[in-house]
């Protein structure tokens, strides 16, 4: 059977298309790992210094990372990621969408910042007053510790580290983010 051009097209759009809503709702977390609950959204919003990351690409050589966390209407929360490129003596920004993965008292969260694309936001360990988390990504590739302050505690920084170790993560890789810089 011979396909003209528009056929074979049709066929490729059609693959890419399947890909991209596969893709789109690849949100995981990782083995053995369990989101916080009860999750209240509320009490996550506003800022967090990261203050220690798995480094990727797209936070690669930042220092004074933040992270804000709004509302955006329904379930919506909009993500405003900042850090400073010492490289390039300038600041970055990025900006994003999150929604509940699951359960609106579970801490997971589907997080963009490129279209239909999601990828897991795990709160996996947070402390009664919401002042510190441990978040996962979709695997052990990514991992944040945050605070509502540019320090955290070294026993919370101790047991947020054994809880990752134990799932897995490579602990010795953190970046431990830089808070030298006000904006």
């Amino acid at each position: 059977m011979k396909l003209n051009n528009w056929q074979i097209a049709g066929v490729l759009g059609f693959g890419a298309a399947l890909v991209a809503v596969g893709m789109g709702s690849c949100v995981s977390i990782p083995k053995g790992a369990q989101a916080v609950k009860p999750f209240n959204k509320d009490q996550y919003l506003g800022k967090w210094y990261e203050i220690a990351r798995m480094d990727f690409k797209f936070e690669k050589g930042l220092s004074n990372v933040t992270a804000q966390y709004d509302t955006q209407g329904n379930d919506a929360i909009k993500v405003t990621n900042r850090g400073y490129s010492a490289k390039e003596n300038k600041w970055k920004e990025s900006t994003g969408k999150a929604k509940p993965a699951g359960n609106a008292d579970e801490g997971r969260l589907k997080v963009s910042f490129f279209g239909p694309f999601y990828a897991g936001y795990n709160v996996i360990a947070m402390d009664k007053d919401y002042q510190y988390a441990l978040v996962a990504g979709n695997n052990l590739n990514y991992l944040w510790i945050l605070s509502r302050q540019t320090t955290i505690p070294d026993a919370v920084k101790q047991a947020y580290l054994e809880k990752a170790r134990n799932l897995g993560y490579e602990v010795d890789k953190l970046i431990w983010t830089k808070h030298d810089k006000s904006k």
